[in-house]
Parts: C-alpha cells; sequence; structure tokens
C-alpha cells in the first residue's frame, strides 16, 4: 500500500509538471522555416520573424530609390488600458490579461519607405492583414475589446537619414475602424444599417437622453498613434527588426460607450526591397 501511495504521488508530480511546461510562452521561431504541420495548434503562427541579436547594419537608401516595406510584422506582447481618474487622483494605465489567445499579430502588411531631401524618413503602411481583434480583461474583472490595428500609418523620422539604420525612431499617427461593423445588431436588435431605430417599452421614452446614446448607433473612425524604434538591421538580407508602442481607443460598442485609452508594446518585423 505504502509503495501504491508512492507512485500515485510520483504520477501527480509528473503529471503537474508537465502542466506547467505547456502554459509558457511560445518560444520564438522563424514561422517561414517551420512546415505547416509544425505550426498547427502552437501558436507559432502568431510570432513575428526575428533577427540576431548581433546584427547591426544598414540600408542605403535616397529620395530618387525610395523601399518597399514587405512583410512587416506587430506582434503585441504587453497591454495596457487606462482607468478612470478620481479628483484626487488622475487615471493611469493598468496591465490587462490577454482573453484573445494566440491570435494577436499583425502580419503580412506592405508598405512604402521614403526619404525626403533633409532626410527625414516616411513609413506608410498600404495594405495587410492590419487589424485583429483582441479582448483584455483588467484588475476587477472589466473585459475590454478593442481592434488593434495600424491602418493607413504614415510615420516619420527625425531628419538627417542617408540610410536606415538602428538610430531611426518613427512616430506616427493611424486609423482605428470601429470594433462593430453597420450591419451589428446589438441585443435589442439595433443597428447602424438594420434593425431597429430603437427598442425601449415606451416609444415616447426614446428620445430621453438616457436612451439616445443606446438608440443611435455610430460607426466613428478613430485615430491612434505609435512610435517605433529599429534595433537590428541585418544589411545583406534588407531585414529589420525593432519594439513599438502605441495607443489607440477601445471598442465603444457602436457608440453607446465611452472609449477606453488602450496601450499596447511589442515588437516588429520587417523587409525592405529596391521598389520596382
Amino acid at each position: 500500500m505504502k509503495w501504491r501511495g508512492l507512485l500515485v504521488a510520483f504520477l501527480i508530480f509528473c503529471l503537474g509538471f508537465v502542466s506547467a511546461c505547456s502554459e509558457q510562452a511560445v518560444q520564438a521561431k522563424d514561422p517561414r522555416q517551420l512546415t505547416y504541420d509544425e505550426i498547427k495548434g502552437t501558436g507559432l503562427a502568431n510570432k513575428c520573424p526575428e533577427i540576431s541579436e548581433y546584427t547591426r547594419g544598414s540600408i542605403p537608401i535616397s529620395p530618387d530609390k525610395p523601399l518597399q516595406v514587405v512583410d512587416m510584422c506587430l506582434e503585441p506582447q504587453e497591454f495596457f488600458v487606462k482607468e478612470e481618474g478620481t479628483k484626487r487622483q488622475e487615471g493611469e494605465f493598468v496591465k490587462g490579461k490577454l482573453l484573445t489567445r494566440q491570435t494577436t499579430s499583425l502580419t503580412e502588411m506592405r508598405g512604402t519607405l521614403t526619404v525626403d531631401e533633409n532626410g527625414v524618413l516616411t513609413l506608410t503602411e498600404e495594405d495587410g492583414i492590419d487589424f485583429q481583434l483582441v479582448t483584455v480583461q483588467i484588475p476587477g474583472g472589466e473585459q475590454v475589446p478593442f481592434m488593434f490595428t495600424i491602418k493607413k500609418l504614415v510615420a516619420q523620422s527625425e531628419p538627417g537619414f542617408t540610410a536606415v539604420n538602428t538610430s531611426a525612431d518613427f512616430t506616427g499617427k493611424f486609423k482605428v475602424p470601429p470594433y462593430r461593423g453597420a450591419a451589428f445588431l446589438d441585443p435589442r436588435a439595433r443597428g447602424l444599417s438594420s434593425g431597429y431605430d430603437n427598442a425601449v417599452g415606451l416609444p415616447a421614452a426614446a428620445d430621453k437622453e438616457e436612451y439616445i446614446r443606446g438608440n443611435i448607433k455610430l460607426a466613428e473612425v478613430r485615430e491612434g498613434q505609435i512610435s517605433m524604434k529599429i534595433t537590428k538591421v541585418d544589411g545583406e538580407t534588407g531585414e529589420i527588426a525593432g519594439v513599438f508602442e502605441s495607443e489607440q481607443p477601445s471598442s465603444t460598442d457602436l457608440g453607446a460607450e465611452e472609449p477606453k485609452d488602450v496601450k499596447i508594446r511589442g515588437v516588429f518585423y520587417a523587409r525592405l526591397e529596391p521598389q520596382v
């Protein structure tokens, strides 16, 4: 009986150890070097490619020779939501817990990188998988949905550049489309392009201020801002990588709620090619 008890305890320990290991963050690998079967179910498809830590090159650029940005990828790693302040204390960002699992990265984005006569680099995003629906939970249990995106990003550096190197820092703004589509119906069948105009017990009450916001749906395009710092450049392959921090509004449920400020931090990757 004693041996049986020891055996059961050993098996429980082994199962606990395996579970703990399986809950660790997915190790970063280059998804381009793996097969579908090696990626399936692992979360690696959500990881951006990486460049060696010791890569410190440069990529020449001039006003008459702009560069094409391909395979651009943004991988968020931390999320923060700004809580409402009080009379005594201003609102501050608190860390959120990701609820959306391994579907958060923006990938396969394309754009252009140009430089003007003053050496100002301009990064413009054009298309690709440039949005993801993300939900985080903040302390207290509130869940905050938002559309993580950099749609129509235009970011610029300081002047003085004749090449893309690790001194380049970009800041810019982008568009944040509404989290819900115009045809979305809320639990009371109200929508922007379909559904009821109002859904209250007494039609006369629909004009009251407390109901107007829920009845009148708005699909507003808002604005976000981002800062990106290049930390690695491979002059031979044209690859660049670095870190980013962006701020954008959360979902307003088609105008029914006030948006919260969301801050996202993570890493990015892209490849630069001569424009044809």
